[in-house]
């Protein structure tokens, strides 16, 4: 049968040794029972064609008796073995292509060409001679994917919006129809995004995320036009317009990376200013993100159910292929923004956690523990806090750096103010109903005025930052307010804050799970301004 697909070629030892091959299709191999299968339903096609020509008369009763909805087609047109069989042909071509996940690892030009020749019905014949040279082929061009991901990237840019550079890669780029008219996601577009995030994650040393993944995250950006999404721990960011274009932006290190490779591809044409590496360091972040891998992700997309007070989230079906690693990964996710298991395929939690899963899921991370100093506080520690801070109903109350909440949750909801750095935990925070800015304290601090009549904190302790905040806090509660913070016991009986009413609470040992951390309770209470205030 003649080809209609154009197949890249290449002699099998490139990839498979002898023994290799033999596992993949003997008999018994991977792929030895889908040609037993396939000559199966192919002789079952032949003779049921066989028979519906012999009684042709009687087969077009059932015909006139169906309303086709597009018409009604002869005997002949309707019972083609030819058309069956490239149909059988196509079917377990698409079947071989899953079960040896070359699919995911082509670039998505590949695999629109692949696609359309399924679609078509014109996949070459299925047997050993086309599947066997096909499939080692297409495994041995792994690295010559690569290049191709990036080829396809810049091809798929948008030529109407000056944004996009003609001789290579931007910081920003845009493609076009992301979104069609009818608001629906373009999976070809998507595909394309998909490939950058693939490169980008070679970059970075990561797994690859398969070749869907990028459409839930092109979705959950759609739900908000206009808006910077971080992806993939800020490797690059996404917005979303509703004309359907996708504006992205990656990172300097990234954009010459990318004109390397395509520097490689067409020596002439990427002017060397923009295949070199950018003279300035890139900026350092202290705060880091855990990238997950795109296997979890994967699965944290699959989870169904409502997450508000008292509802429940399933997780999903785990496929033979799934790891236990990955669920066990899945599990500690869910954990972390407050999950409680309640079986192994049921987390429950107390707040509504659709934002901080969708925040999870676009930019693929968590906060790194302790460069974000996240040491959620202890509920016996909480309750001595708020036992402390001596509240009353017209107390207003702040938190910074408020990670989930741990002291938060104890206070009045409408009269709490939460400051977190982390996206991720002022997603919890909002869920669970507090006012929340996004913002390093120390930095939101600075100028502020005297504003809350009770301030409780349990600060970063690194490198001597505790004080900071303290010093920091003060500065934010009015006369005759009181602050509450949890210090390092070091700081026992040391005037962080002269002129204030200062008292402190016995150590408290071994409290903060993941670190041995000796910790006091330090309450220090502003003197009104009839007692004439002193800072």
């Amino acid at each position: 049968m003649t080809t209609a697909l154009s197949l890249p070629a290449g002699p099998l030892s490139a990839l498979l040794d002898n023994e290799a091959s033999d596992r993949l299709f003997s008999d018994r191999g991977v792929l030895g029972g889908l040609f037993e299968a396939y000559a199966y339903t192919r002789h079952r096609i032949q003779h049921l064609a066989r028979e519906i020509h012999r009684e042709s008369g009687a087969v077009s009763f059932f015909l006139k008796a169906y309303d086709f909805s597009h018409g009604r087609p002869d005997v002949d047109r309707l019972f083609s073995e030819k058309k069956a069989i490239a149909a059988l042909n196509s079917e377990y071509w698409q079947r071989t292509l899953a079960l040896t996940d070359v699919y995911d690892c082509m670039p998505q030009s590949r695999r629109d060409e692949w696609d359309k020749a399924i679609r078509t019905n014109t996949t070459p014949d299925y047997n050993l001679d086309a599947v066997r040279p096909t499939i080692a082929s297409l495994l041995s061009s792994r690295a010559q994917f690569f290049a191709e991901r990036v080829d396809g990237i810049f091809r798929t840019l948008s030529r109407t919006h000056v944004t996009n550079l003609r001789s290579g890669f931007n910081t920003r780029m845009i493609v076009a129809g992301v979104i069609d008219d009818y608001g629906f996601l373009n999976t070809t577009k998507a595909g394309y995004i998909n490939d950058l995030r693939k490169v980008i994650a070679k970059f970075m040393g990561r797994d690859e995320p398969r070749h869907d993944a990028s459409n839930c995250v092109l979705k959950l950006c759609q739900e908000v036009p206009g808006k910077w999404h971080p992806i993939d721990g800020g490797a690059l960011r996404i917005r979303v317009y509703k004309v359907g274009t996708a504006h992205i932006e990656v990172h300097p290190d990234m954009a010459w990376r990318l004109n390397a490779v395509l520097a490689h591809l067409y020596p002439q044409a990427i002017p060397r200013g923009q295949r070199t590496a950018p003279k300035k360091p890139s900026k350092k972040y202290d705060l880091i993100q855990t990238p997950l891998p795109f296997a979890v992700l994967r699965l944290l997309d699959g989870c169904k159910g409502k997450t508000g007070d008292g509802h429940e989230l399933t997780l999903p079906y785990l496929e033979c292929k799934e790891s236990k690693a990955s669920a066990q990964q899945l599990r500690e996710v869910l954990e972390a923004l407050g999950g409680v298991y309640v079986n192994d395929w049921t987390a429950r939690f107390d707040y509504d956690a659709s934002e901080a899963i969708k925040h999870v899921l676009l930019t693929g991370c968590l906060p790194e523990r302790q460069s974000h100093q996240f040491y959620p506080t202890p509920r016996l520690i909480a309750k001595e806090l708020v036992r402390r801070a001596e509240l009353d109903d017209t107390c207003s109350c702040l938190e910074p750096s408020a990670g989930q909440g741990g002291i938060a949750d104890l206070l009045p909801k409408d009269r709490t103010v939460c400051v977190e750095v982390s996206g991720l935990h002022c997603a919890v925070l909002k869920g669970k109903g507090f006012a929340v800015v996004n913002a390093d304290f120390l930095a939101w601090s600075a100028g502020r005025g005297p504003t809350f009549s009770r301030v409780l904190m349990n600060p970063p302790f690194s490198e001597g930052r505790a004080r900071d905040h303290v010093l920091a806090a003060a500065g934010l509660v009015k006369p005759g307010g009181r602050l509450c913070a949890v210090v390092p016991a070091s700081l026992r009986g040391v005037d962080l804050l002269p002129g204030w009413a200062s008292e402190w609470s016995q150590v408290y040992q071994g409290e903060f799970q993941g670190t041995g951390a000796a910790v006091v309770i330090y309450v220090a209470t502003r003197r009104s301004e009839a007692d004439g205030d002193n800072r």
